[in-house]
């Protein structure tokens, strides 16, 4: 079989995720997705949350392009809700607000932990990389980290984990109230940009762009690549989150989700000279203002894109979410369903995805 079309950004040849925010929904078994099982009731719209982020490039490539309109058909309308971090949109996932999200893995752990397995299935991957901590002058050692004050997006999401539990791997303490050797204080992205270049924060664990954004339009310069935490360097950024009871009655249109979600991966891959330009416009449509070129074109070489959601790295992200003091123990066995994709791989030819004896694949 050929293997897993992804997408890494070139340079200028060519250029080229609150605390236990995860609440039961109102689903109340396990999502069916084989081919005999009922596409349940019609639905004519799909609500559907993405970040303005270029962590979440499929799903702004997926909305540019037309690629979710294309395979969702006529009967089906992508509507769409914006989101700063991971803990926010599981809030609307769980209220039902939303029936599908792009979001962190961490948080996608917590609110099927909190909801004892009801709430969320995993149904893909979307990213992995375009993480870091990034700092003013004059720090240039974990040591020089002692008393300051660093922002993440929220408190739970993905990169707030991973700040706490690497801070923690060197020496410090912190707390979820914004206590301890290293202040850890939640922001929305773009006022960490303003407060990072008024002095009032001495760096920020963030993704792609806003690590780029505070690199070329601040000054800041990477102390710790996430990248380099992780085996070969990946590691999730981004994945594919379905509420469990829209995944039990309408898997129909669920898989016309995916056909789009991989025609916007495989979007990305094939068209390296055109995506920073359609990235940029779908983030510009959400912020008002378009990222420099050379911000993009950084963000795009630091992030890959892919459908497989590396499953085989969850649970260290359960450790470490405990570790951080941001979620309960729990099992996340059942956290993934990835019966539809392999099945839309195999028609294509595609290498399968795993779900590493944690769900269906």
């Amino acid at each position: 079989m050929n293997k897993l079309r992804t997408a890494t950004a070139i340079t200028s040849l060519g250029l080229a995720t609150a605390m236990m925010a995860g609440c039961a929904s109102a689903a109340g078994a396990p999502a069916e997705t084989t081919a005999a099982a009922d596409a349940g009731p019609s639905v004519g719209e799909l609500r559907l949350g993405y970040f303005a982020n270029v962590t979440h490039a499929p799903a702004l490539v997926g909305l540019e392009e037309g690629l979710f309109a294309d395979a969702l058909g006529g009967d089906v309308e992508v509507t769409t809700q914006v989101f700063n971090a991971g803990p926010a949109a599981i809030e609307a996932l769980s209220a039902g607000a939303i029936d599908a999200t792009y979001i962190g893995p961490n948080p996608s752990i917590n609110t099927f932990i909190q909801s004892g397995g009801e709430s969320a299935r995993i149904v893909a991957g979307a990213a992995t990389g375009g993480a870091a901590l990034v700092v003013r002058d004059g720090i240039d050692d974990p040591a020089d980290l002692e008393g300051t004050t660093i922002a993440t997006p929220q408190l739970g999401n993905t990169q707030d984990v991973a700040a706490r539990v690497w801070l923690a791997d060197e020496g410090f303490e912190t707390d979820t109230s914004g206590g301890g050797d290293v202040q850890i204080t939640p922001t929305e992205n773009a006022q960490t940009l303003t407060l990072f270049q008024d002095g009032q924060l001495d760096g920020a664990w963030l993704p792609e762009p806003w690590v780029s954004r505070l690199i070329v339009d601040a000054g800041a310069h990477v102390l710790q690549d996430e990248a380099d935490l992780w085996e070969d360097g990946e590691f999730p950024t981004t994945v594919l989150l379905v509420r469990a009871e829209f995944l039990d009655q309408h898997p129909d249109v669920v898989a016309d989700l995916l056909k789009g979600h991989e025609a916007a991966v495989s979007w990305i891959a094939d068209n390296p000279e055109d995506a920073p330009a359609v990235i940029n416009g779908a983030i510009e449509k959400e912020t008002g203002k378009p990222l420099a070129d050379t911000v993009i074109e950084r963000a795009l070489e630091h992030v890959k894109f892919s459908v497989d959601p590396h499953a085989d790295t969850f649970e260290t992200l359960v450790d470490n979410g405990i570790q951080a003091g941001t979620q309960k123990e729990g099992s996340i066995d059942g956290l993934f369903d990835l019966t539809l994709l392999n099945k839309q791989l195999e028609a294509e030819g595609e290498d399968t995805v795993s779900a590493a004896g944690l769900g269906e694949d």
